[in-house]
């Protein structure tokens, strides 16, 4: 710890003046003030009230909600980081995560609204066995507290931490030594604590209608200003949209990974390992974002408040749209700040030390007042919601899949609500404690997320998605799943390090994939098929051969660049050689997404064809898939955008 002064003295030598400090208390007078409101106001008579916000929410709250639980320091913090040392190749998260999102609304969204569950893991007890549900139950209050909570209050903190000028401080307080980051931690979890724990689900979902307004509006005020600082003092808004620009396509940094989606490993192998070319759009990414999005509690809880499937659709559908602002929210201030540091002003090529420090930094520096202050509230807001979520969603799971079921079944409403609220405190003094020593020393912590994250996803994806839409798939398999997920892709880490982890998931999913369907092909609990109409059985067929047809095209595209690249002859280059280009940028993704869409191929055709399902299979159901023109046509707009940006950004 460098020095020791008065919170007074160290906010006089921050860079915010006081009208950037009148925006930041009026925003949480706001917050806490709505989320207290609401906690009152409305009587907490059940879970359902507390957990789901008693089924209220409107395709609006959903989506606002579901960006509000997404967008955090992660992404401000996190992703802009990247961007500063690895370029706009991760905002393919963002952007393959809007099309993720039109995929969750259709197909599993409806599914899980029809079987009214409260959590995931529920879901899990009710297709399989307690077993499998419990274990997932272990996992995700895991991954919530070690990995998302600690991640987004520690992203968060570091980021106020150096606006305000704090790094290396420590407080006072009542005697004891507090660093400055442990501090600003613990502000942040008792911020999002007072309005969400007591409030549950109504609090958080419609405090985060008025969050994603300060979100978007302070992080695209925040994405202006950037632009306006790259072009200088002169040139303002257009002239720094023409540095970026002529940066992007000059010959003489053609090779810099900073301005492509799509990054080949022989110009940029530390960008390529983090974002593996053209597996950002058919690999390992689709494994992480179906996960997320389709299966990951305080991402579905969002859906699974709203009153009705088709309002939940709309929801999901609006937070595609929301989806697609978000790159240029959180990518261009990190952009700009590699742009300064290492082409504009040469006094500036070692001011920012760590990757994730670029976004404060460049808000420090560059933002002027009162947009400062609007830039801080728009990460404080993300930060806020996004802990507001995991404590609702870490309480929901502890509270009905592990109290209600294995400790006091007999527990009526008001009783699991107070353990709800104890067990969302109990989470954040755990992750308090917990954050230094698991982040201490990152560079880039969104790199952290994904990376253990994925140790869970091949299985999630699985065990969830097959369950939903296979009637065959078996308990017995998912037991073996969930065992053998987290040691397979640990194995994967320590006998082949140098695999970018996006393709270490894909290789483990691959193998789990055929592991699943071989046991749930050979289960003896296997019972006689319910009967299904004509029209209903021609239309999986359809979808059964169409996907199959992708499928075997994929697998065979993907072998015959692999194999071709070893028979490339030395003079070959990706410059002059289509295979060795097609290898260079990943194309033995496509092996995944072959997997991937050969397991929809397997489980629409066994449903069509078998006349044996699984004993706790699900009804098929098709017009649980059917949705609206509008739902459709925002659909259809998600993708080209989509298109658009791949296009011209290649």
């Amino acid at each position: 710890m460098n020095t020791q002064i008065s919170l007074t003295e160290a906010l006089s030598q921050s860079g915010l003046e006081s009208i950037d400090y009148v925006i930041l208390f009026t925003y949480l007078i706001m917050l806490v003030s709505l989320g207290v409101f609401l906690s009152f106001n409305r009587e907490t008579k059940n879970t359902t009230d507390y957990f789901l916000a008693g089924n209220t929410l409107t395709w609006w709250a959903v989506g606002a909600s579901l960006i509000c639980a997404n967008i955090s320091a992660e992404q401000f913090i996190g992703m802009a980081g990247t961007a500063y040392a690895d370029g706009i190749a991760i905002a393919a998260y963002e952007i393959m995560a809007a099309i993720a999102l039109i995929l969750v609304g259709k197909f599993f969204i409806p599914i899980m609204m029809e079987q009214r569950i409260f959590t995931m893991p529920q879901f899990l007890r009710k297709r399989y066995s307690n077993g499998v549900g419990l274990a997932f139950s272990i996992l995700w209050l895991f991954l919530y507290i070690f990995i998302n909570l600690t991640t987004v209050a520690w992203l968060g903190a570091l980021a106020i931490e150096q606006i305000l000028g704090f790094q290396g401080m420590a407080f006072q307080l009542f005697g004891i030594t507090i660093s400055a980051r442990i501090a600003i931690i613990f502000a942040l979890f008792a911020i999002a604590g007072l309005y969400s724990v007591h409030g549950g689900m109504t609090s958080v979902a419609w405090t985060d209608v008025m969050q994603v307004t300060f979100i978007v509006g302070g992080g695209l005020a925040t994405a202006y200003y950037a632009l306006i600082a790259v072009g200088g003092d002169d040139g303002g808004l257009s002239a720094g949209l023409e540095k970026l620009s002529n940066f992007a396509i000059d010959r003489e940094y053609a090779k810099d990974a900073h301005f492509h989606l799509i990054i080949q490993q022989s110009r940029d192998i530390g960008a390529f390992n983090n974002v593996p070319g053209i597996a950002a759009i058919v690999g390992g990414l689709w494994l992480t974002n179906l996960a997320y999005w389709g299966f990951n509690q305080y991402i579905t809880q969002k859906g699974l408040a709203a009153y009705s499937t088709h309002e939940a659709q709309k929801g999901f559908l609006f937070a595609g749209l929301l989806k697609c602002i978000i790159p240029f929210i959180v990518l261009i201030p990190g952009l700009c700040a590699f742009y300064i540091t290492q082409y504009g002003d040469p006094n500036l090529q070692d001011a920012v030390k760590v990757s994730d420090e670029a976004y404060p930094w460049f808000i420090k520096n560059f933002i002027p007042t009162g947009i400062k202050g609007l830039s801080f509230v728009a990460l404080a807001a993300a930060v806020i919601s996004s802990l507001g979520s995991m404590l609702n969603s870490t309480a929901t799971i502890f509270t009905i899949d592990i109290y209600r079921k294995y400790i006091n079944p007999e527990a009526d409403d008001k009783k699991l609500v107070s353990i709800g609220r104890g067990s969302a405190i109990f989470a954040l003094f755990i992750a308090l404690i917990a954050a230094a020593p698991l982040l201490g020393e990152l560079d880039q912590a969104f790199q952290y997320i994904q990376e253990y994250s994925g140790f869970l996803y091949p299985g999630i994806i699985i065990v969830f998605g097959l369950g939903l839409l296979w009637k065959r798939a078996s308990g017995t398999a998912a037991i073996w799943i969930t065992i053998l997920t987290i040691p397979l892709g640990i194995i994967f880490k320590l006998f082949f390090p140098q695999v970018a982890f996006q393709f270490r998931a894909g290789y483990v999913f691959m193998i789990l994939l055929i592991l699943f369907i071989v046991i749930s092909i050979n289960s003896r609990k296997a019972e006689p098929s319910q009967s299904m109409n004509k029209l209903g059985r021609q239309l999986l067929k359809r979808w059964g051969y169409i996907l199959s047809g992708i499928a075997i095209a994929s697998i065979i595209a993907a072998a015959i660049v692999t194999f071709g690249n070893l028979l490339l002859p030395p003079e070959a280059t990706p410059e002059n050689n289509v295979i060795a280009y097609l290898h260079d940028i990943g194309f033995q993704a496509f092996y995944f997404f072959g997997f991937l869409t050969g397991a929809c191929a397997i489980a629409t055709l066994s449903n069509a064809y078998s006349p044996a399902q699984d004993p706790k299979a699900l009804p098929i159901n098709l017009t649980l898939f059917s949705t609206t023109r509008g739902y459709t046509y925002g659909s259809i707009g998600i993708c080209v955008i989509a298109l658009i940006l791949y296009v011209l950004l290649w």
